[in-house]
């Protein structure tokens, strides 16, 4: 539950912020992706992130009618590949700004040590639950 909580008030400070950018809820990720690892088509996007092709799909094609993102030709004509605009490597940009404050509120009166184990706890717990989810669940 405490998990939960700090995920809706994550999801609550950053809401206005995703909107004052000209953004939806999701889209922000995926231009930080795109920013990261450049040109990418759909199906990369929604296997690193774990979600539905279509949901990354149609976040894809608003982007891109927003113009913060463009097709760029692949050889194969089913796949579809975007690369930021400049708009979107701004807007890029400006969310990872966004994220270095939310991180420093929500870590206020943390010290650097504590920190550390925090974002390792993270990482155990998201690797214990992929790996349930795999089918390796502890009986």
């Amino acid at each position: 539950m405490r998990l939960y909580r700090a995920f809706h008030a994550q999801r609550a400070y950053l809401r206005p912020r995703i909107a004052r950018l000209g953004m939806g809820p999701g889209q922000p990720k995926l231009l930080t992706y795109i920013a990261v690892y450049g040109p990418s088509t759909q199906r990369e996007i929604a296997d690193f992130f774990e979600t539905d092709p279509a949901t990354v799909s149609r976040m894809l094609d608003s982007l891109e009618r927003a113009g913060f993102a463009q097709s760029v030709p692949t050889s194969d004509r089913r796949t579809k590949c975007l690369r930021l605009t400049d708009k979107g490597l701004a807007a890029a940009a400006a969310w990872d700004l966004c994220c270095d404050e939310e991180q420093d509120v929500m870590l206020e009166g943390f010290s650097p040590d504590e920190r550390g184990h925090f974002a390792r706890y993270l990482e155990r717990a998201y690797a214990n639950l992929r790996r349930a989810t795999r089918g390796g669940e502890r009986s």
